[in-house]
C-alpha cells in the first residue's frame, strides 16, 4: 500500500508529464520511500501506454541493486536490461561505458529515465558540469520523460545540480514535489532523530614544557593546531562515545532484538580500532565493510538480515542503502559536510514494525557538526543554496569568516568524484593520513577531562 505522500507525488508527476512537460524533481527526506514512489510512477506510465522502457541510474552498486529489486517487484517483470526485460538499473559510473549505438537506438523508443540522488550530478551546462553531469546533459533530450530524486538536494561545492532550476537571485532549488522530515515524522513514515553531541571539559595538550588547556572540543580545535581527526582517533574519546551508543542500543534491543547500529569510520585502520573496542570493551558483535572488500555488498546484505549488533563502514553506507533495523549511529567520519551528515543520519530513520522507534546519532561537538545538527529541521538549509559568482559573502553573516568557507570548498570535491572499484565516495580533502603500510600516523596526544553531552531532539 502506497503512502499518502507517494500517491500525491505520483499524481502531480503524471499531471506534469501529461501537460507536455518532460521533467519532474522530487525531494523527499531520506527513508521516506522514494524508490517505491518511482517504481509505482513507472508502472502508471506503462499502464497509460506512455513509455516503452525505463532506465534507472544511481550513485552506487548497492543502491542500484536495491532499485533493481524494487522495480522488478513493482512491475512484476525482470529488470536486468536483457531480452524480455522492460528496464535496467545501473550506476552513474556505468554511463561512460554505454556504447553510442545504444543512445541512437534509444531515440527510436519512448524511454523513461530515473536519476536517483541527483545531487551527485552537477552543472547546468557543459562548462561547469562534472563527469556525471555531462553524461546527463547528453542524454536528457533523448528521454521521453525524466524523474530526478534526492533526499538532500544540494552540493557542498555550491555548483548547481544537473537538470534543476533555481530562484533568481536567491539561488533556492525549485522542487516539483517536496516531502520534509517533519511531515514524514508526523505521518509515521520516519523516526524522530535524537542527536547527541559529545563534548569534554578541561582538555589539554602538551608540547615540550608547555601545556595548553581548553574548556571544550570546539575551543581546542579553534585555538590550537589540533585537527578534528585527532579527536575522532583519540582512544579515550572513541571509547566514551561508543559506550553511550552501546548503552542505547542495548536498551532498544530489549524491545527489538534485531535493532542494529552503524559506525561511520574515517579510514580502514580507524574502523579496525573501533571494531576492537566494540569487541573487547563492550562485548559487541560487529561486521566491518570497506571499499577494499570484494565481498562488501554481500556482507551488507548479510548484516541486513541478521541479528549482528553493529556494522562499521568506511565509505560504503552513507546514502541510499536500506537497512531498516539500524537505529543507532556513531558519526566518526573525517568528512564534515552537511550533505554527508544528513545522508548518514538518514540511515537510521526508516520505520519498522518494532515497538520502539527511537533513532539516535552520536558525534562530537565540532563547530560544523553542531551547526548541521541544529539545522536538521530545515528541509534544504539556507547554507546549501546554489551560489552564483559574487554571492558567497552572504554566507559570512551566518558563519563568520567566509574566506575559510571558500578555502574548505576549494579543498573539497563532491564525494562522487572519487569512485573506487566498488563505487564508494570519499572526500578529497584529506584530513587523515595513512602510511604506505596502512598504519595511521600517530595523532597529537590529547588529555581529556570530564565528558558531557548535549542532546538535540528534532521537532521535539
Amino acid at each position: 500500500m502506497l503512502r499518502t505522500w507517494q500517491l500525491k507525488s505520483i499524481k502531480q508527476a503524471l499531471k506534469k508529464y501529461f501537460s507536455g512537460k518532460s521533467h519532474f524533481l522530487c525531494q523527499a527526506t531520506p527513508g521516506a520511500g522514494k524508490t517505491i514512489m518511482a517504481a509505482q510512477l513507472t508502472k502508471e506510465l506503462f499502464n497509460n501506454g506512455k513509455i516503452d522502457f525505463v532506465l534507472c541510474f544511481s550513485p552506487s552498486l548497492s543502491v542500484a541493486e536495491g532499485i533493481k529489486s524494487t522495480f522488478s517487484r513493482t512491475l512484476e517483470c525482470t529488470f536486468n536490461g536483457e531480452i524480455g526485460s522492460i528496464g535496467a538499473s545501473s550506476t552513474y559510473q556505468s554511463l561512460k561505458y554505454i556504447d553510442k549505438s545504444f543512445w541512437v537506438t534509444m531515440q527510436k523508443y519512448r524511454v523513461f529515465v530515473v536519476f536517483d540522488e541527483i545531487h551527485h550530478c552537477s552543472g547546468d551546462n557543459f562548462e561547469n558540469a562534472n563527469v556525471w553531469g555531462e553524461q546527463i546533459l547528453a542524454i536528457q533530450n533523448l528521454a521521453k520523460y525524466t524523474l530526478a530524486l534526492s533526499g538532500t538536494p544540494w552540493r557542498s561545492d555550491l555548483v548547481p545540480i544537473a537538470m534543476s532550476e533555481y530562484t533568481d537571485p536567491e539561488g533556492q532549488l525549485i522542487c516539483d514535489y517536496q516531502y520534509g522530515l517533519k511531515q514524514a515524522i508526523d505521518d509515521g513514515v520516519c523516526r524522530r532523530p535524537r542527536i547527541v553531541l559529545v563534548d569534554n571539559e578541561h582538555l589539554s595538550i602538551s608540547s615540550g614544557f608547555e601545556t595548553q588547556s581548553f574548556s571544550s572540543i570546539l575551543e581546542l580545535l579553534e585555538e590550537s593546531d589540533t585537527s578534528y581527526v585527532n579527536v575522532i582517533q583519540n582512544r579515550e574519546a572513541m571509547t566514551y562515545l561508543l559506550s553511550l551508543a552501546c548503552r542505547q542500543l542495548d536498551e532498544l534491543r530489549m524491545q527489538d532484538p534485531f535493532a542494529g547500529g552503524l559506525v561511520v569510520a574515517s579510514s580502514v585502520n580507524h574502523a579496525k580500532i573501533i571494531q576492537g573496542i566494540l569487541t573487547n570493551e563492550f562485548n559487541q558483535t560487529s561486521v566491518l565493510v570497506t571499499h577494499y572488500q570484494e565481498s562488501a555488498l554481500a556482507d551488507i546484505d548479510e548484516f541486513r538480515n541478521s541479528a549482528i549488533r553493529w556494522i562499521i563502514s568506511v565509505g560504503m553506507i552513507s546514502e541510499g542503502t536500506d537497512i531498516p533495523r539500524l537505529q543507532v549511529c556513531c558519526h566518526l567520519s573525517a568528512i564534515k559536510t552537511e550533505l554527508h551528515f544528513r545522508q548518514v543520519l538518514g540511515r537510521i530513520l526508516r520505520v519498522t514494525p518494532a515497538n520502539n522507534q527511537k533513532a539516535w546519532l552520536f558525534t562530537f561537538a565540532e563547530r560544523n557538526l553542531i551547526g548541521f545538527a541544529e539545522r536538521v529541521e530545515q528541509n534544504i538549509p539556507d547554507a546549501c543554496v546554489f551560489a552564483k559568482m559574487g554571492a558567497i559573502p552572504q554566507l559570512s553573516d551566518r558563519f563568520g569568516n567566509h574566506s575559510k568557507i571558500l578555502q574548505d570548498l576549494a579543498n573539497l570535491k563532491e564525494e562522487n568524484e572519487a569512485v573506487r572499484s566498488l563505487e564508494w565516495f570519499k572526500s578529497e580533502k584529506a584530513e587523515f593520513h595513512e602510511s604506505v603500510t596502512g598504519n595511521i600516523i600517530s595523532p597529537q596526544e590529547i588529555r581529556l577531562g570530564r565528558f558531557k553531552e548535549r542532546i538535540l531532539a528534532a521537532f521535539g
